[in-house]
């Protein structure tokens, strides 16, 4: 009788654990993309092809079939089979190698960009969902919602006519308001402007204006610009961005005399020992988040400090109408303040 060996146990196990890894690897194993090849009917190829189009074209950009198996996340057999029938049901057709959409394509594609964006409103409006999420959440639900359960979604909304990033929503007849301003990198130095709208495709320069914290809404002041770089303050600190992640940014110039004070910043900035008085929720904090700040006292002329700082780094405890109250960073940069003197009283806290 063979004795147990453990080795081969140990072994056998290791050859187990790699297979399971292998098979169902976050995205890239085995099972998930079986299952999005098998979950990624006509339908969905149809519509995410629609939508590729209107965007390019709403950009100026010609299109070719080759250019949407680059851009969609489909193989090259399944995009032709789709574009056919897309001809056949006269939503594109072809101007010499270039890719069109129809009257009736056009109409489709802002279908689907209606949901999307108005998904993104419900999440960043509705959930505690972080905003590196949305985008993703709405590419999947915009597949799934009615005509009906679209119209419900937007009057329980209220209607909006922007989504959380800036991007006009459609209405149900198809009118789409106009984004107010220019690329950021258009702007001359000491120009004052806000935040109007966040591009937040392609992805990998979305996630690094997400890195930096920009807010829409935000009054932004540019203090360089140049073909490397663009530099500007805002709420008491400074954004450095290559031209290219810069133009993912719309702003709206003021013209009106303007200024940005010195002393605003954000509670994210507070040091320790100094006071301040808030001023404001940045546009940032949307929905149940903001009525949470709101009813916790994070409200305009309160005076705030530092109660207690984490020596890991997040969170910090903040004093505020008498009670202390934990933030993340993240959390604290969507409160505006304006700082203190230190001989001001601090006796109301």
């Amino acid at each position: 009788m063979n004795s147990y060996n453990p080795t081969y146990a140990l072994l056998i196990f290791l050859a187990i654990a790699v297979l399971l890894f292998l098979i169902f690897r976050p995205t890239k194993g085995w099972f998930w993309l079986l299952q999005k090849n098998f979950k990624s009917d006509e339908k969905v190829i149809i519509e995410d092809i629609l939508k590729q189009l209107y965007h390019f074209e709403n950009s100026g950009n010609r299109v070719d079939t080759k250019t949407l198996v680059q851009a969609l996340n489909f193989n090259n057999k399944s995009i032709v089979e789709a574009i056919k029938k897309m001809s056949i049901n006269n939503l594109v057709y072809f101007d010499s190698d270039a890719l069109k959409l129809t009257e009736e394509g056009h109409e489709y594609a802002l279908r689907i960009i209606r949901v999307h964006r108005l998904w993104e409103r419900y999440l960043a409006d509705k959930t505690g969902f972080h905003k590196n999420e949305w985008h993703d959440r709405a590419e999947r639900m915009e597949h799934k919602l009615s005509h009906d359960e679209t119209n419900k979604l937007a009057s329980q909304l209220g209607n909006p006519k922007f989504d959380p990033h800036g991007d006009p929503i459609p209405t149900k007849t198809g009118k789409i308001a106009e984004i107010e301003g220019v690329e950021l990198p258009l702007l001359t130095v000491n120009t004052i402007a806000r935040i109007t709208h966040i591009e937040d495709e392609p992805e990998v320069i979305y996630k690094q204006i997400l890195a930096e914290n920009i807010h829409i809404g935000s009054l932004i002041k540019v203090v360089e610009n140049n073909n490397t770089r663009i530099v500007f303050q805002s709420e008491g600190e400074e954004f450095v961005l290559a031209p290219i992640v810069a133009s993912n940014l719309t702003v709206a110039p003021i013209e009106k005399e303007a200024s940005i004070e010195d002393n605003v910043a954000r509670l994210s900035g507070l040091n320790e020992n100094e006071t301040a008085e808030i001023i404001g929720i940045s546009k940032e904090s949307r929905g149940e988040s903001r009525r949470r700040l709101l009813d916790l006292g994070f409200v305009k002329g309160s005076k705030i400090k530092i109660d207690l700082i984490n020596p890991l780094g997040d969170p910090h405890a903040y004093l505020v109408k008498g009670t202390s109250i934990a933030l993340r960073k993240d959390q604290a940069s969507k409160i505006l303040i304006k700082k203190l003197d230190h001989e001001m009283s601090y006796n109301k806290l």
